[in-house]
């Protein structure tokens, strides 16, 4: 959607208290409900860490998170909702990401340099964005209080000091202290910077408002700034989560169960969103010291660190009850770097994910991989070479390895990117116990998972297209926000003509 004749246009900045406060949803929320108003919205990032994402349709690499506030405004992906994305590989080390591709990598005392190496790339895709949309709704990173990142801050207060953008400040409630932590966030920022705070939201809230608003009254009076409003805790949200592993809420009278190790560096978790929401499905996330027994699927996920995460899944004698799975008649999907883990060995001679060398893999498919420095990043459609049931598949990649092997010649699935090449992915076991792929976004659509499922159990299982879902979803958090906050407010601030009198 371009730019509305609507006299609305300006920007907004959502800021949170700490991590996970809600940033990314309240963001996807706004974006939906100004949409419905016929406005043109887009949502920015300036600076993302997270270890999921998503491919343009130009073959580039964005936050998760912003590909579904891109959603909410209807929009294709741009890498200039998120100009820089860091992929940390290790504790001390990040892969950089600037408008969509990789560039180079920081460690944890270069980190200062991130300013010097990307701003400018922030501010040519703010300004883009500008002239093209109504109205830009931009997602904060962390918190804009943490003392020892100010000097080199694009995420936060040096992104919104930089182009006079207002904020707002949303806090969870339901991790305690909320008064605390809007009021010590403010009060440890330079006068410009609390200044540029317009106001609060709560997010979160379960209970009767009433029991919470004298706490409210308190606090629009001590911080002399407007709160626009307390978002109640949302259950069974089916939004894809920014970074934490959120395990399902209820039980369930399940028909399959399916697994996950928990891989130190697992990329792109969200992929199996859908499977943790089907009705029928019950999916577990298998941490450190924990058993994959009992699994009718075994899925080993993607992974920032291939050989690393290979190595921890051994250790955790993962390896040695995967063979118990399968010897026992289950099934083993691999994506991405899981797929890379079944092959008979990864090599990185170029230090690519860690340092340089290679690692041995589980063997389960005649395969090797080779990482290298041009990182694949595709989205891609076709057909299952699954010999049951036929029916089409669609997805993206993102991969720097280069599999290679007679496992390979018995592929997963036929594709096509949007260059119109067409190539093979992945392979099948010949007793079709095994896939591998390199596929994210394997569920999404109901043809595909069901496809899936009737690979693991023999049975037709109705599945619904995880796009139906997600616009529902967005649709329900819209509707909560407007009911919750004073939206025409909210607008008020954006409004580059109230701006210039708050």
């Amino acid at each position: 959607m371009m730019r509305s004749s609507d006299s609305i246009q300006g920007s907004l900045m959502i800021q949170g208290t700490t991590s996970d406060a809600g940033k990314s949803i309240c963001v996807a929320g706004l974006c939906r409900v100004l949409t419905r108003r016929g406005l043109s919205v887009a949502p920015f990032k300036p600076q993302n860490m997270a270890l999921n994402s998503a491919v343009t349709a130009g073959g580039g690499e964005i936050g998760r998170a912003q590909a579904l506030q891109a959603v909410a405004c209807g929009l294709e992906l741009s890498t200039d909702f998120n100009p820089v994305l860091l992929k940390p590989s290790s504790d001390m080390r990040s892969q950089v990401i600037i408008h969509g591709q990789a560039v180079s990598h920081l460690d944890a005392i270069s980190f200062g340099n991130i300013k010097t190496m990307a701003f400018e790339k922030v501010l040519e895709s703010y300004q883009r964005l500008k002239q093209k949309y109504d109205v830009v709704l931009v997602e904060g990173a962390g918190s804009p209080a943490e003392i020892n990142l100010r000097k080199n801050d694009i995420a936060n207060m040096g992104f919104a000091e930089a182009v006079d953008c207002p904020v707002v400040l949303i806090s969870d409630i339901d991790r305690g202290g909320v008064f605390a932590h809007l009021t010590g966030t403010v009060h440890l920022l330079a006068k410009s910077e609390q200044e540029r705070i317009k106001g609060f939201i709560i997010n979160k809230f379960r209970g009767r408002i009433e029991l919470l608003q004298s706490g409210l009254d308190w606090l629009e009076s001590y911080s002399q700034k407007r709160l626009y409003g307390v978002l109640p805790y949302l259950k069974s949200l089916k939004l894809d989560a920014e970074d934490a592993i959120v395990p399902e809420e209820e039980s369930k009278d399940s028909l399959l169960n399916i697994k996950i190790p928990v891989l130190p560096r697992i990329s792109n978790h969200t992929d199996f969103e859908p499977l943790k929401w089907h009705p029928k499905i019950k999916l577990e996330f298998v941490p450190a010291g924990n058993s994959l027994s009992g699994a009718d699927l075994i899925i080993l996920p993607g992974s920032k660190s291939v050989r690393d995460d290979l190595t921890f899944l051994i250790e955790q004698g993962w390896k040695k009850e995967i063979e118990r799975h399968l010897r026992y008649g289950g099934k083993l999907l691999g994506i991405c770097g899981g797929f890379q883990m079944l092959g008979k060995v990864i090599h990185d001679p170029l230090g690519i994910e860690s340092c340089a060398g290679s690692t041995e893999g589980l063997s389960l498919l005649d395969f090797e991989t080779h990482l290298k420095d041009n990182k694949r990043l595709k989205q891609v459609e076709g057909s299952f070479n699954l010999a049951e049931k036929k029916s089409l598949v669609s997805g993206y990649e993102i991969h720097c390895g280069v599999s290679q092997g007679p496992a390979l010649n018995q592929y997963f699935a036929k594709i096509i990117d949007s260059e119109n090449r067409h190539s093979f992915d992945g392979a099948i076991s010949s007793d079709e116990q095994i896939i591998g792929t390199y596929l994210h976004g394997l569920f999404e659509t109901d043809e595909s998972l069901e496809n899936i499922l009737y690979w693991v159990t023999g049975q037709s299982i109705q599945c619904q297209n995880w796009n139906d879902v997600r616009e529902s979803e967005l649709n329900r958090l819209a509707d909560e926000f407007e009911t919750h906050l004073d939206i025409e407010g909210i607008i008020d601030v954006i409004n580059l003509r109230s701006n210039q009198l708050l």
